[in-house]
Protein backbone atom coordinates (compact mmCIF):
# COMPACT_ATOMS: atom_id res chain seq x y z
CA UNK A 1 0.00 0.00 0.00
CA UNK A 2 1.09 3.34 -1.20
CA UNK A 3 1.39 6.10 1.22
CA UNK A 4 1.34 9.59 1.16
CA UNK A 5 5.34 9.78 1.61
CA UNK A 6 5.67 7.04 -1.22
CA UNK A 7 3.26 8.67 -3.44
CA UNK A 8 5.00 12.66 -2.88
CA UNK A 9 8.11 10.65 -3.37
CA UNK A 10 7.36 8.86 -6.60
CA UNK A 11 5.41 12.42 -7.95
CA UNK A 12 8.99 14.67 -6.93
CA UNK A 13 11.06 12.10 -8.90
CA UNK A 14 8.79 12.48 -11.95
CA UNK A 15 9.87 15.76 -12.06
CA UNK A 16 13.52 15.00 -11.45
CA UNK A 17 13.38 16.77 -8.09
CA UNK A 18 15.65 14.81 -5.74
CA UNK A 19 14.49 13.49 -2.84
CA UNK A 20 15.28 11.12 -0.12
CA UNK A 21 12.59 9.18 1.71
CA UNK A 22 13.44 8.40 5.27
CA UNK A 23 11.52 5.43 7.30
CA UNK A 24 12.14 5.56 11.24
CA UNK A 25 12.41 2.83 13.30
CA UNK A 26 8.38 3.64 13.42
CA UNK A 27 7.48 2.89 10.46
CA UNK A 28 6.64 6.34 9.92
CA UNK A 29 7.84 8.19 6.43
CA UNK A 30 10.06 11.34 5.80
CA UNK A 31 10.34 12.62 2.99
CA UNK A 32 13.56 14.90 2.51
CA UNK A 33 14.18 17.52 0.18
CA UNK A 34 16.68 20.47 -0.33
CA UNK A 35 15.92 23.86 -0.21
CA UNK A 36 16.10 24.22 -3.67
CA UNK A 37 13.25 22.42 -4.84
CA UNK A 38 11.20 23.89 -1.47
CA UNK A 39 9.09 26.33 -3.73
CA UNK A 40 7.88 23.64 -6.51
CA UNK A 41 7.63 20.80 -3.67
CA UNK A 42 4.96 23.35 -1.74
CA UNK A 43 3.03 23.88 -5.10
CA UNK A 44 2.71 20.12 -5.74
CA UNK A 45 1.61 19.66 -2.03
CA UNK A 46 -0.98 22.79 -2.54
CA UNK A 47 -2.71 20.76 -5.43
CA UNK A 48 -3.38 18.03 -3.69
CA UNK A 49 -6.52 19.50 -2.30
CA UNK A 50 -7.23 16.67 0.60
CA UNK A 51 -3.96 18.06 2.48
CA UNK A 52 -4.00 20.19 5.05
CA UNK A 53 -0.85 21.37 6.77
CA UNK A 54 -1.19 20.18 10.81
CA UNK A 55 2.06 20.93 12.17
CA UNK A 56 4.86 22.88 11.65
CA UNK A 57 8.57 22.99 13.71
CA UNK A 58 12.48 23.01 13.89
CA UNK A 59 15.16 21.15 14.70
CA UNK A 60 19.20 22.27 15.65
CA UNK A 61 21.85 19.63 14.71
CA UNK A 62 19.01 17.07 13.76
CA UNK A 63 20.70 13.56 12.44
CA UNK A 64 23.22 14.01 10.43
CA UNK A 65 23.11 17.55 9.43
CA UNK A 66 24.60 20.04 11.03
CA UNK A 67 22.01 23.24 11.22
CA UNK A 68 18.20 23.53 10.79
CA UNK A 69 15.90 21.14 9.61
CA UNK A 70 12.51 22.74 9.42
CA UNK A 71 9.06 20.34 9.49
CA UNK A 72 6.50 20.56 7.47
CA UNK A 73 3.44 18.00 8.85
CA UNK A 74 0.58 17.34 5.93
CA UNK A 75 -2.67 15.28 7.02
CA UNK A 76 -5.51 13.54 4.66
CA UNK A 77 -8.33 12.48 6.47
CA UNK A 78 -8.99 9.67 5.13
CA UNK A 79 -5.71 8.65 5.23
CA UNK A 80 -3.90 6.86 8.67
CA UNK A 81 -0.59 7.90 7.60
CA UNK A 82 0.96 11.89 8.25
CA UNK A 83 2.92 13.26 5.67
CA UNK A 84 6.13 14.36 7.15
CA UNK A 85 8.51 16.30 4.71
CA UNK A 86 12.17 17.34 5.96
CA UNK A 87 13.88 20.74 4.90
CA UNK A 88 17.28 20.91 5.53
CA UNK A 89 18.31 24.82 5.77
CA UNK A 90 21.18 25.87 4.57
CA UNK A 91 21.74 29.32 6.90
CA UNK A 92 18.46 30.63 8.99
CA UNK A 93 16.38 31.90 5.79
CA UNK A 94 13.26 29.98 4.37
CA UNK A 95 10.80 30.96 2.33
CA UNK A 96 7.15 31.38 4.22
CA UNK A 97 4.22 29.58 2.93
CA UNK A 98 1.49 31.21 4.97
CA UNK A 99 0.22 32.89 1.75
CA UNK A 100 -0.75 29.35 0.63
CA UNK A 101 -1.51 27.73 3.90
CA UNK A 102 -2.73 30.72 6.41
CA UNK A 103 -2.35 28.65 9.40
CA UNK A 104 1.58 28.51 9.00
CA UNK A 105 1.54 32.00 9.69
CA UNK A 106 1.70 31.23 13.68
CA UNK A 107 3.87 28.26 12.99
CA UNK A 108 6.57 30.56 11.10
CA UNK A 109 6.20 33.11 13.75
CA UNK A 110 6.56 30.50 16.50
CA UNK A 111 9.57 29.23 14.71
CA UNK A 112 11.21 32.36 14.41
CA UNK A 113 10.76 33.81 18.16
CA UNK A 114 12.55 29.96 19.51
CA UNK A 115 15.19 29.57 16.86
CA UNK A 116 15.81 32.40 14.98
CA UNK A 117 15.06 31.64 11.47
CA UNK A 118 13.48 34.29 9.51
CA UNK A 119 10.75 33.87 6.72
CA UNK A 120 10.89 35.50 3.65
CA UNK A 121 7.85 37.03 2.02
CA UNK A 122 5.61 36.52 5.43
CA UNK A 123 2.90 39.22 5.67
CA UNK A 124 2.67 39.20 9.65
CA UNK A 125 6.64 39.11 11.02
CA UNK A 126 5.33 40.18 14.66
CA UNK A 127 6.51 38.37 18.01
CA UNK A 128 4.58 35.24 18.94
CA UNK A 129 5.72 34.19 22.31
CA UNK A 130 8.29 36.61 22.81
CA UNK A 131 7.27 40.09 24.28
CA UNK A 132 9.04 43.06 24.15
CA UNK A 133 10.70 42.47 27.35
CA UNK A 134 13.36 40.05 25.70
CA UNK A 135 15.98 40.93 23.79
CA UNK A 136 16.00 41.14 20.20
CA UNK A 137 19.16 38.78 20.20
CA UNK A 138 17.05 36.05 22.72
CA UNK A 139 16.12 32.61 20.71
CA UNK A 140 15.78 30.34 23.54
CA UNK A 141 15.19 26.93 21.54
CA UNK A 142 18.72 27.08 20.51
CA UNK A 143 21.17 24.75 21.86
CA UNK A 144 23.22 27.87 22.67
CA UNK A 145 21.32 28.68 25.03
CA UNK A 146 21.38 27.20 28.69
CA UNK A 147 18.04 27.23 30.67
CA UNK A 148 18.23 29.68 33.15
CA UNK A 149 17.48 33.18 34.31
CA UNK A 150 17.59 35.45 32.04
CA UNK A 151 18.81 39.02 33.06
CA UNK A 152 16.24 40.86 31.25
CA UNK A 153 17.86 44.47 33.12
CA UNK A 154 20.47 44.01 30.32
CA UNK A 155 21.55 47.03 28.27
CA UNK A 156 20.67 44.90 25.20
CA UNK A 157 17.89 46.39 23.03
CA UNK A 158 14.67 45.24 23.77
CA UNK A 159 11.74 43.89 21.46
CA UNK A 160 10.01 46.55 19.31
CA UNK A 161 6.58 46.87 20.25
CA UNK A 162 3.44 44.89 19.21
CA UNK A 163 1.54 46.51 16.87
CA UNK A 164 -1.86 45.34 16.64
CA UNK A 165 -3.97 45.53 13.28
CA UNK A 166 -5.09 49.36 12.84
CA UNK A 167 -9.13 49.99 12.39
CA UNK A 168 -9.86 53.26 12.08
CA UNK A 169 -13.32 55.75 11.06
CA UNK A 170 -16.12 57.35 12.24
CA UNK A 171 -17.59 55.30 14.79
CA UNK A 172 -15.35 52.77 15.51
CA UNK A 173 -13.97 51.61 18.77
CA UNK A 174 -11.45 49.64 20.26
CA UNK A 175 -12.34 47.60 23.22
CA UNK A 176 -8.88 46.08 24.27
CA UNK A 177 -10.29 43.15 27.17
CA UNK A 178 -7.60 41.66 29.45
CA UNK A 179 -4.59 39.91 29.33
CA UNK A 180 -5.78 40.05 33.28
CA UNK A 181 -9.40 38.97 33.64
CA UNK A 182 -11.79 38.14 36.06
CA UNK A 183 -11.64 35.50 38.29
CA UNK A 184 -8.64 32.99 37.71
CA UNK A 185 -8.35 32.48 34.02
CA UNK A 186 -4.68 32.88 32.72
CA UNK A 187 -4.17 35.72 31.11
CA UNK A 188 -4.89 36.62 27.33
CA UNK A 189 -5.61 40.08 25.20
CA UNK A 190 -8.26 40.17 23.35
CA UNK A 191 -8.90 43.41 20.80
CA UNK A 192 -12.08 44.11 19.41
CA UNK A 193 -13.01 46.97 16.92
CA UNK A 194 -16.75 47.68 17.53
CA UNK A 195 -19.30 50.06 15.81
CA UNK A 196 -21.62 50.15 18.56
CA UNK A 197 -22.34 46.67 20.08
CA UNK A 198 -21.46 44.96 16.87
CA UNK A 199 -17.83 43.39 16.36
CA UNK A 200 -16.12 43.45 12.82
CA UNK A 201 -13.17 43.25 14.03
CA UNK A 202 -11.00 40.64 17.05
CA UNK A 203 -7.19 40.31 17.24
CA UNK A 204 -6.09 37.66 20.00
CA UNK A 205 -2.17 38.35 21.43
CA UNK A 206 -1.45 35.37 24.04
CA UNK A 207 2.03 33.80 25.68
CA UNK A 208 1.86 36.05 28.71
CA UNK A 209 2.64 33.10 30.65
CA UNK A 210 5.20 30.87 28.33
CA UNK A 211 6.92 28.71 30.71
CA UNK A 212 9.45 26.72 28.09
CA UNK A 213 7.90 22.97 28.39
CA UNK A 214 10.14 21.67 25.00
CA UNK A 215 13.56 23.66 26.49
CA UNK A 216 13.00 21.99 29.85
CA UNK A 217 12.47 18.61 28.12
CA UNK A 218 15.86 18.96 26.67
CA UNK A 219 18.68 16.48 27.46
CA UNK A 220 15.79 14.69 30.57
CA UNK A 221 16.01 11.40 30.52
CA UNK A 222 12.68 10.13 28.61
CA UNK A 223 11.06 8.53 31.52
CA UNK A 224 10.64 11.51 32.94
CA UNK A 225 8.78 13.64 30.97
CA UNK A 226 5.61 12.76 31.09
CA UNK A 227 4.99 14.86 34.11
CA UNK A 228 6.05 17.92 31.68
CA UNK A 229 3.88 16.32 29.56
CA UNK A 230 0.96 15.98 32.13
CA UNK A 231 1.73 20.13 32.89
CA UNK A 232 0.82 20.99 29.18
CA UNK A 233 -2.66 21.86 30.09
CA UNK A 234 -4.06 20.24 33.05
CA UNK A 235 -7.43 19.85 31.97
CA UNK A 236 -5.66 17.26 29.16
CA UNK A 237 -3.31 15.36 31.26
CA UNK A 238 -4.05 11.86 29.93
CA UNK A 239 -4.58 13.04 26.43
CA UNK A 240 -1.17 15.02 26.42
CA UNK A 241 0.44 11.82 28.65
CA UNK A 242 -0.73 8.97 26.49
CA UNK A 243 0.13 10.91 23.41
CA UNK A 244 3.93 11.38 24.83
CA UNK A 245 4.07 7.73 25.77
CA UNK A 246 3.16 6.60 22.57
CA UNK A 247 5.76 8.22 20.86
CA UNK A 248 8.44 6.57 23.16
CA UNK A 249 6.64 3.40 22.66
CA UNK A 250 7.13 4.04 18.95
CA UNK A 251 10.82 4.86 19.20
CA UNK A 252 11.92 1.50 21.14
CA UNK A 253 8.89 -0.66 19.52
CA UNK A 254 7.07 -1.45 22.73
CA UNK A 255 4.42 -3.64 23.03
CA UNK A 256 1.83 -2.18 25.25
CA UNK A 257 -0.46 -4.73 26.74
CA UNK A 258 -4.43 -4.80 26.59
CA UNK A 259 -5.37 -4.23 29.69
CA UNK A 260 -3.37 -1.08 29.73
CA UNK A 261 -4.82 0.50 26.60
CA UNK A 262 -8.59 -0.40 27.48
CA UNK A 263 -7.33 1.50 31.28
CA UNK A 264 -5.88 4.62 28.97
CA UNK A 265 -9.19 4.55 26.88
CA UNK A 266 -11.26 4.81 29.73
CA UNK A 267 -9.18 7.40 31.11
CA UNK A 268 -9.24 9.55 27.90
CA UNK A 269 -13.13 9.51 27.68
CA UNK A 270 -13.49 10.67 31.06
CA UNK A 271 -11.44 13.02 30.35
CA UNK A 272 -13.59 13.68 27.41
CA UNK A 273 -16.68 13.90 29.26
CA UNK A 274 -15.75 15.94 32.24
CA UNK A 275 -14.58 18.30 30.22
CA UNK A 276 -17.39 19.02 27.95
CA UNK A 277 -19.58 18.98 31.27
CA UNK A 278 -17.41 22.05 32.21
CA UNK A 279 -17.54 23.55 28.65
CA UNK A 280 -21.55 23.44 28.64
CA UNK A 281 -22.20 24.15 32.13
CA UNK A 282 -19.99 27.21 31.35
CA UNK A 283 -22.00 27.99 28.36
CA UNK A 284 -24.77 28.52 30.59
CA UNK A 285 -23.42 30.81 32.87
CA UNK A 286 -22.30 32.92 30.16
CA UNK A 287 -25.98 33.68 29.05
CA UNK A 288 -26.86 33.86 32.76
CA UNK A 289 -29.08 30.29 33.06
CA UNK A 290 -27.56 29.30 36.32
CA UNK A 291 -29.99 26.70 37.18
CA UNK A 292 -29.54 24.47 33.94
CA UNK A 293 -25.51 24.84 34.64
CA UNK A 294 -25.52 23.52 38.34
CA UNK A 295 -26.89 20.11 37.19
CA UNK A 296 -23.70 19.52 34.82
CA UNK A 297 -21.36 21.06 37.35
CA UNK A 298 -22.20 18.71 39.48
CA UNK A 299 -22.22 15.42 37.22
CA UNK A 300 -18.46 17.09 36.47
CA UNK A 301 -17.82 17.21 40.11
CA UNK A 302 -18.57 13.46 40.31
CA UNK A 303 -16.60 12.51 37.45
CA UNK A 304 -13.56 14.31 38.97
CA UNK A 305 -14.19 12.49 41.88
CA UNK A 306 -13.97 8.80 40.19
CA UNK A 307 -10.67 9.71 38.97
CA UNK A 308 -9.30 10.63 42.07
CA UNK A 309 -10.61 6.91 42.80
CA UNK A 310 -9.40 5.28 39.98
CA UNK A 311 -6.41 6.96 39.71
CA UNK A 312 -4.74 9.16 43.25
CA UNK A 313 -5.73 12.56 41.30
CA UNK A 314 -8.42 14.22 39.84
CA UNK A 315 -7.38 14.95 36.76
CA UNK A 316 -5.39 11.31 36.39
CA UNK A 317 -1.68 12.48 36.23
CA UNK A 318 0.89 10.22 37.35
CA UNK A 319 -0.56 7.02 35.90
CA UNK A 320 0.34 7.11 32.13
CA UNK A 321 4.10 5.90 31.96
CA UNK A 322 5.80 4.56 28.78
CA UNK A 323 4.69 0.94 28.67
CA UNK A 324 1.26 1.06 29.53
CA UNK A 325 0.49 2.23 33.26
CA UNK A 326 2.37 3.11 36.76
CA UNK A 327 -0.40 0.55 38.24
CA UNK A 328 -3.56 -1.09 37.71
CA UNK A 329 -7.47 -0.08 38.38
CA UNK A 330 -9.48 -2.59 40.35
CA UNK A 331 -11.91 -3.86 38.02
CA UNK A 332 -14.03 -3.88 41.07
CA UNK A 333 -13.89 0.46 41.03
CA UNK A 334 -14.52 -0.18 36.83
CA UNK A 335 -17.69 -2.24 37.81
CA UNK A 336 -18.72 0.18 40.32
CA UNK A 337 -18.00 2.88 37.73
CA UNK A 338 -20.12 1.50 35.22
CA UNK A 339 -23.21 0.96 37.70
CA UNK A 340 -22.78 5.09 37.98
CA UNK A 341 -22.84 5.60 34.46
CA UNK A 342 -26.23 4.93 34.31
CA UNK A 343 -27.68 6.70 36.45
CA UNK A 344 -25.28 9.16 34.69
CA UNK A 345 -27.31 8.90 31.61
CA UNK A 346 -30.49 9.96 32.80
CA UNK A 347 -29.50 12.67 35.11
CA UNK A 348 -27.30 13.94 32.14
CA UNK A 349 -30.29 13.09 29.81
CA UNK A 350 -32.61 15.46 32.53
CA UNK A 351 -29.70 18.38 31.92
CA UNK A 352 -29.43 18.49 28.65
CA UNK A 353 -33.59 18.78 28.58
CA UNK A 354 -33.42 21.70 31.29
CA UNK A 355 -31.14 23.50 28.90
CA UNK A 356 -32.54 23.24 25.12
CA UNK A 357 -36.62 23.68 26.76
CA UNK A 358 -35.25 27.21 28.06
CA UNK A 359 -36.16 29.73 25.03
CA UNK A 360 -33.67 32.23 27.05
CA UNK A 361 -31.05 29.70 26.71
CA UNK A 362 -31.47 28.78 22.53
CA UNK A 363 -32.08 32.33 22.13
CA UNK A 364 -28.47 33.05 23.34
CA UNK A 365 -27.27 30.25 21.62
CA UNK A 366 -28.40 29.98 18.06
CA UNK A 367 -27.24 31.42 15.37
CA UNK A 368 -24.21 32.91 17.33
CA UNK A 369 -20.71 32.84 16.95
CA UNK A 370 -20.82 30.88 13.16
CA UNK A 371 -17.55 29.43 11.81
CA UNK A 372 -17.83 28.52 8.89
CA UNK A 373 -16.84 25.32 7.12
CA UNK A 374 -14.78 26.48 4.66
CA UNK A 375 -12.73 27.79 7.65
CA UNK A 376 -11.42 24.34 9.03
CA UNK A 377 -9.31 23.24 6.76
CA UNK A 378 -7.21 26.56 6.00
CA UNK A 379 -6.88 27.29 9.81
CA UNK A 380 -6.44 23.34 10.87
CA UNK A 381 -9.89 23.18 13.16
CA UNK A 382 -10.67 20.09 14.58
CA UNK A 383 -12.57 18.58 17.37
CA UNK A 384 -15.66 19.79 18.70
CA UNK A 385 -15.30 23.20 16.28
CA UNK A 386 -14.85 21.45 13.40
CA UNK A 387 -16.77 18.89 13.86
CA UNK A 388 -20.36 21.81 14.56
CA UNK A 389 -18.87 23.19 11.35
CA UNK A 390 -19.97 20.36 8.68
CA UNK A 391 -16.16 18.76 9.29
CA UNK A 392 -16.32 14.86 9.98
CA UNK A 393 -13.06 14.45 11.39
CA UNK A 394 -11.70 12.76 14.69
CA UNK A 395 -8.40 11.94 14.94
CA UNK A 396 -9.57 8.70 16.52
CA UNK A 397 -10.92 7.65 13.11
CA UNK A 398 -8.65 9.14 11.29
CA UNK A 399 -5.57 8.20 12.60
CA UNK A 400 -6.69 5.18 14.97
CA UNK A 401 -4.56 4.29 18.13
CA UNK A 402 -4.77 1.93 20.96
CA UNK A 403 -8.07 0.61 20.96
CA UNK A 404 -9.86 3.20 19.29
CA UNK A 405 -10.60 0.71 15.89
CA UNK A 406 -11.89 -1.48 17.81
CA UNK A 407 -14.57 0.55 20.29
CA UNK A 408 -17.70 1.77 18.82
CA UNK A 409 -17.03 5.59 17.73
CA UNK A 410 -19.58 7.58 16.54
CA UNK A 411 -18.86 10.82 14.83
CA UNK A 412 -21.34 13.30 15.40
CA UNK A 413 -21.66 16.66 13.25
CA UNK A 414 -23.50 19.87 12.47
CA UNK A 415 -23.66 22.19 9.71
CA UNK A 416 -24.61 25.20 11.80
CA UNK A 417 -21.51 26.13 13.09
CA UNK A 418 -22.77 27.90 16.28
CA UNK A 419 -22.97 27.97 19.39
CA UNK A 420 -25.50 25.63 19.66
CA UNK A 421 -24.26 23.33 17.37
CA UNK A 422 -21.15 23.15 20.04
CA UNK A 423 -23.28 22.65 22.34
CA UNK A 424 -25.24 19.27 21.17
CA UNK A 425 -21.82 18.40 19.35
CA UNK A 426 -20.45 17.95 22.76
CA UNK A 427 -23.78 16.51 24.48
CA UNK A 428 -23.67 13.84 21.86
CA UNK A 429 -19.75 13.16 22.54
CA UNK A 430 -20.73 12.45 26.28
CA UNK A 431 -22.98 10.29 25.77
CA UNK A 432 -20.72 8.35 23.01
CA UNK A 433 -18.05 8.35 25.46
CA UNK A 434 -19.94 6.89 28.43
CA UNK A 435 -20.95 4.34 25.82
CA UNK A 436 -17.22 3.44 24.91
CA UNK A 437 -16.26 3.38 28.36
CA UNK A 438 -19.48 0.61 29.51
CA UNK A 439 -18.25 -1.57 26.11
CA UNK A 440 -14.66 -1.64 27.45
CA UNK A 441 -15.79 -2.31 31.29
CA UNK A 442 -18.23 -5.38 29.73
CA UNK A 443 -15.20 -6.81 28.18
CA UNK A 444 -12.41 -6.25 30.41
CA UNK A 445 -8.76 -8.09 30.17
CA UNK A 446 -7.04 -9.84 32.88
CA UNK A 447 -3.46 -9.13 32.99
CA UNK A 448 -0.36 -7.23 32.85
CA UNK A 449 -0.88 -3.76 32.50
CA UNK A 450 3.05 -2.49 31.93
CA UNK A 451 5.09 -3.64 29.47
CA UNK A 452 9.07 -2.71 29.88
CA UNK A 453 10.53 0.11 27.87
CA UNK A 454 13.91 0.60 26.99
CA UNK A 455 15.46 4.04 26.05
CA UNK A 456 16.77 3.74 22.26
CA UNK A 457 17.32 6.84 20.28
CA UNK A 458 14.95 7.73 17.34
CA UNK A 459 12.45 9.94 16.84
CA UNK A 460 8.58 9.88 16.55
CA UNK A 461 5.25 11.49 15.58
CA UNK A 462 1.95 11.05 17.34
CA UNK A 463 -1.64 12.17 17.29
CA UNK A 464 -4.50 11.68 19.76
CA UNK A 465 -7.71 13.26 19.81
CA UNK A 466 -8.37 15.69 23.05
CA UNK A 467 -11.13 17.14 24.62
CA UNK A 468 -10.34 20.12 22.13
CA UNK A 469 -9.61 18.42 19.27
CA UNK A 470 -6.39 16.91 17.86
CA UNK A 471 -3.14 17.17 19.65
CA UNK A 472 0.38 16.30 17.73
CA UNK A 473 3.50 15.34 20.04
CA UNK A 474 7.15 14.97 18.06
CA UNK A 475 10.20 13.71 20.46
CA UNK A 476 13.58 13.06 19.10
CA UNK A 477 15.95 11.13 21.42
CA UNK A 478 19.76 11.13 21.44
CA UNK A 479 22.32 9.99 23.29
CA UNK A 480 19.82 8.55 25.63
CA UNK A 481 18.19 12.06 26.32
CA UNK A 482 15.70 14.35 24.91
CA UNK A 483 17.25 16.44 22.03
CA UNK A 484 14.14 18.13 20.36
CA UNK A 485 10.17 17.86 22.07
CA UNK A 486 7.83 19.22 19.99
CA UNK A 487 4.09 19.70 21.10
CA UNK A 488 0.78 21.61 19.13
CA UNK A 489 -2.51 21.53 21.17
CA UNK A 490 -5.58 22.05 19.32
CA UNK A 491 -5.85 25.01 20.94
CA UNK A 492 -2.82 26.58 19.12
CA UNK A 493 -4.95 26.41 15.65
CA UNK A 494 -8.20 26.71 17.24
CA UNK A 495 -8.19 29.83 18.71
CA UNK A 496 -8.15 31.27 15.14
CA UNK A 497 -11.68 30.18 15.02
CA UNK A 498 -12.63 32.46 17.19
CA UNK A 499 -11.64 35.70 15.21
CA UNK A 500 -13.90 34.93 12.81
CA UNK A 501 -16.71 33.58 15.10
CA UNK A 502 -17.13 36.87 16.73
CA UNK A 503 -17.76 38.97 13.58
CA UNK A 504 -21.12 40.57 13.27
CA UNK A 505 -22.08 39.77 16.84
CA UNK A 506 -22.49 41.74 19.92
CA UNK A 507 -19.78 42.42 22.32
CA UNK A 508 -21.96 41.12 25.21
CA UNK A 509 -22.19 37.44 22.98
CA UNK A 510 -18.31 36.94 23.14
CA UNK A 511 -18.22 35.43 26.47
CA UNK A 512 -20.56 32.49 25.46
CA UNK A 513 -18.84 32.39 21.95
CA UNK A 514 -15.38 32.07 23.91
CA UNK A 515 -16.63 29.33 26.47
CA UNK A 516 -17.65 27.08 23.62
CA UNK A 517 -14.74 26.68 22.22
CA UNK A 518 -13.23 26.52 26.02
CA UNK A 519 -9.76 27.01 24.23
CA UNK A 520 -6.93 26.88 26.79
CA UNK A 521 -4.33 29.14 27.14
CA UNK A 522 -1.99 27.02 29.04
CA UNK A 523 -1.95 24.55 26.10
CA UNK A 524 -1.41 27.24 23.76
CA UNK A 525 1.47 28.74 25.30
CA UNK A 526 4.05 26.20 26.70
Amino acid sequence: MNTLGIILKQTLEARNIKCLLRKNNSGEDYVCIELDSFDETMLLIKNQQLLRLTAMWAAEDFEDHCGFTLFYVFENYNVPELLALEVRLKDKRAPSIALDFPVACYFEREIKDGFGIEFEGAFDTRRLFLHEVYPDSFHPLLKSFKNQALDLNHEEPKGTEYIFKEVAGEGIYQIPVGPVHAGIIEPGHFRFGAIGETIFNMEIRHFYKHRGLEKLAENRNPADCVVIAESISGDESVANATAYAMTIEKINECIIPARAWQLRTVLLEMERIYSHLGDMAGMQVDVAYPVGASMLFILREEILRYNALMTGSRFSKGIITPGGLQRDIGTEKLKDFKVYLSDFKSRFEEALKTACDSSWVIDRFDTTGIVKQELVSPLNLSGPIARASGATIDTRRSHPYGIYNKVKLSLPSKIEGDVLARFMIKAAEIKNSADIINGIIDDLYEGPFLSQCSNDDGYSLTVVEAPRGQNLHWVYVKNGVIDRYKVRTASFCNWFAIEHAVIGNIVPDFPVINKSMNLSYAGNDL
